[in-house]
């Protein structure tokens, strides 16, 4: 396993996971919903990193 393709996913999903609230109107990007998503969206980051650097890495 590549550690820097999971850390990638891992940050994209982050960012991606935290700014995922503003679509539905919070703005308060560190709110609870904000770091909820933000811990959301990495984990599935890194699932997803995880699994691209086994299978086509």
């Amino acid at each position: 396993m590549n550690k820097s393709v999971i850390m990638f996913f891992a940050v994209a999903g982050e960012l991606a996971g935290s700014f995922a609230p503003m679509l539905f109107g919070n703005n308060d990007i560190f709110g609870v919903w904000g770091i909820l998503g933000g811990l959301i969206g990495g984990i599935t980051g890194i699932w997803v990193g995880v699994v691209v650097s086994k299978r086509y890495l």
